[in-house]
């Protein structure tokens, strides 16, 4: 049966919820909202759910949490959060690689913002990104989440909240100066328009430049975000929203090969500033597009109901000259070759959300059903081609291609709907979670020379099950199954695409949240099985999906205001990922990307008396330790601690109302590390120390 566009599906219904805007009852009878814009809602439930009261893992990154630690990006906004290695690509700001629970399969491709899935490909260059100037906040799920998301690495997803317009007027202007040639400036604006205090406006733009620590190689980006909100009766609220990003230069994205990077290759190291490539030929540009809108009406005391869209257009231009490995017969040349892509992608993705806070005398109840629907058209364009070789000791540039080979062109659609039912069920101090989803999903790969086809038609069904008990002292043990899926772009021995990556998790866990506070604490023990992993017993051979993964753990959290003028945030992260079954002679072995110890501390002390009145001060600690640098298991990556720091001032205790300055300094030591190796021929290079200087005006 042929689906219906989105398009038409939604404007039909956004039509309908504003005309009955009762929906069958009379405006008199329904149940004003409590404030007159959407709420924000908790990832891991998809309703406001305390903390406390949630079955899984959860962790959040306030935007207090990323002003004062100073995050350019998403991926370095979660640098001291529990269970999330953020330096899979070390340096490279390209995209936001997040590895969760150690899997790095689809992590790309497992952010969403405003609760729907940022539709890259993971499958090609089109992978998103969105500025942290334009967040809220950003909640961290760990552990499988398909229940309410659908297709997802059992790893977690990362759910980014925008800011949006306040029916109070205020704003901020951002001028920003570092290391690196790094520059910005940023606004962020909103308030009411009118006198009836209905229509709100937001309105946040960001230019930002900076060179980076790999010879020729910029990073460039303009973006804004205007959006309104419009309260259409007491009982129904419509944000209408856009999004557009032009990255002119999308900044470093290659390795070194382990020897010469973590051993010495004949006693030499390679720089950690070195650059494999070619000026003339280097180049990423992205240009996305982003509109939509949410749509909330309360029907009466119990029912509400939610509708959310959005519609995204990217452009991706990359040229890349690269080296992989040393030259045959060579002490210090890698062999170079050349990779490029031209893509143009397009994405719908619709949620429809009926909830219902029933309160009876026995259990009460939040229920939760949803429809929603994905779709995602990328045509590629993908040339090819080899460069002379360079020394990586004493590199000479200016070389030209020495072969260039037609492009390979794709066209890669994906169509998924999914049905979902959710109940949360309160019985004096227990709190029990079901849920339960149904996705069919289609997708098709085309090589558009050829003509030939790779498919995927597959049903899904993934659940959850969490049972916690609240006591009065506001502690929370809990323990909690649930399932993920991911369809992969490997193909078999027909050319058919491999059925999905299905995982399981096991989790149990101890929260604690005292009354009244923000305060948060957490301990969870994990396990997670994923199955039907691409594997194959020769290079050559076609991919058969039996392998089998298996992740297990334990994480601490804890994130406290021990004083009005201290605050604490300190993690730990013991991840165990191995490959329980393959057909490489890998089986048995660790997988990469995953350190199996990580830890951080954070801590902030705001003055507020004396000389120093308006200063804060905060310095940060965090240590990674056993990363695999091949699949193999032949050799690690060096343990490395990294420091950062930051120092604050308000000028308003000088007379200057509204302005204050900061000063972020990462990796303070100026540590020269690898990061983590995708094999002993692809290594990256960690981040060097970097300064930032801001000074922010508030009204």
């Amino acid at each position: 049966m042929r689906k219906p566009h989105p398009l038409s599906l939604a404007i039909t219904m956004l039509a309908s919820a504003i005309a009955s805007t009762a929906w069958g009852q009379d405006e008199e009878q329904a149940q004003p909202l409590d404030t007159l814009t959407v709420t924000a809602q908790q990832a891991a439930t998809k309703v406001t759910t305390p903390f406390v009261e949630t079955p899984q893992a959860v962790s959040l990154v306030s935007r207090e949490d990323m002003d004062t630690q100073g995050a350019r990006t998403v991926q370095r906004a979660t640098n001291y959060t529990p269970g999330v290695f953020s330096n899979q690509v070390g340096a490279s700001n390209r995209y936001d690689y997040l590895v969760l629970r150690g899997f790095s399969d689809g992590s790309l491709s497992n952010t969403f913002l405003d609760g729907l899935k940022v539709m890259g490909d993971s499958n090609s260059y089109s992978s998103m990104s969105v500025d942290p100037w334009f967040l809220d906040s950003i909640e961290v799920v760990r552990g499988p989440a398909s229940v309410l998301y659908g297709r997802a690495s059992p790893g977690g997803v990362v759910a980014l909240t925008s800011k949006r317009p306040a029916f109070e007027p205020g704003g901020e202007l951002r001028l920003s100066l570092g290391n690196n040639q790094q520059r910005s400036a940023a606004f962020d604006l909103t308030g009411p328009l009118g006198d009836e205090n209905r229509v709100a406006y937001r309105l946040t733009g960001l230019a930002s430049a900076a060179d980076t620590q790999f010879g020729p190689v910029e990073e460039e980006r303009y973006a804004i975000a205007p959006s309104l909100t419009w309260d259409v009766t007491d009982v129904t609220s419509l944000t209408l929203y856009a999004y557009l990003q032009q990255d002119p230069e999308g900044g470093y994205h290659s390795g070194v090969p382990y020897e010469g990077s973590v051993v010495d290759r004949n006693g030499r190291r390679i720089a950690n500033t070195f650059f494999d490539g070619e000026a003339a030929y280097d180049k990423f540009k992205r240009t996305q597009r982003m509109l939509g809108y949410e749509l909330e009406h309360h029907v009466n005391d119990e029912w509400r109901a939610r509708q959310r869209l959005r519609y995204l257009n990217a452009d991706v231009v990359m040229d890349q000259v690269y080296g992989f490995g040393w030259a045959p017969g060579s002490d210090s040349e890698l062999t170079r070759y050349f990779a490029g892509g031209d893509e143009s992608l397009e994405a719908w993705t619709l949620d429809n959300q009926l909830e219902a806070n029933l309160s009876g005398s026995f259990i009460d109840h939040t229920l939760l059903l949803g429809v929603d629907y994905q779709q995602r058209d990328n045509h590629v364009d993908w040339p090819s081609g080899a460069f002379p070789n360079l020394d990586a000791f004493d590199p000479q540039y200016g070389a030209d291609p020495i072969a260039m080979y037609p492009p390979t062109r794709e066209q890669h659609e994906l169509r998924q709907t999914g049905v979902y039912l959710q109940d949360q069920m309160a019985l004096g101090n227990w709190r029990l979670t079901l849920g339960g989803r149904y996705d069919w999903v289609d997708i098709t790969n085309t090589n558009l020379d050829s003509g030939e086809r790779s498919e995927l038609n597959d049903t899904q069904f993934s659940g959850r099950a969490g049972l916690l008990y609240l006591f009065d002292s506001g502690v929370a043990p809990y323990l909690s199954y649930s399932t993920a899926f991911t369809p992969t772009s490997f193909i078999d021995a027909e050319g058919d695409l491999l059925p999905p990556m299905e995982g399981e998790q096991l989790e149990a866990g101890l929260k604690y949240q005292p009354a009244g506070g923000d305060d948060r604490y957490s301990v969870s023990l994990f396990r997670i099985n994923q199955e039907n992993v691409a594997t194959k017993e020769q290079p050559t051979d076609p991919y058969r999906a039996v392998g089998e993964i298996q992740s297990q753990g334990v994480e601490l959290e804890a994130y406290t205001q021990l004083t009005d003028r201290v605050r604490l945030q300190a993690n730990y992260s013991y991840t165990d990922i191995t490959y329980r079954r393959s057909d490489d002679g890998n089986q048995g072995n660790r997988a990469i990307y995953a350190p199996r110890h990580q830890a951080s501390l954070w801590g902030h002390y705001a003055f507020d008396s004396g000389a120093l009145d308006g200063l804060d001060a905060g310095l940060g600690v965090r240590y990674y330790a056993d990363i695999q640098a091949d699949r193999a298991n032949t050799a690690r990556v060096p343990e490395y601690t990294l420091v950062d720091a930051t120092l604050g001032y308000d000028l308003g205790r000088l007379g200057y109302d509204g302005l204050s300055a900061r000063l972020n300094v990462t990796n303070l030591t100026d540590e020269e590390y690898v990061a983590a190796c995708n094999s002993l021929e692809y290594c990256y290079f960690g981040a060097e120390r970097g300064v930032l200087a801001s000074l922010s005006y508030a009204f």
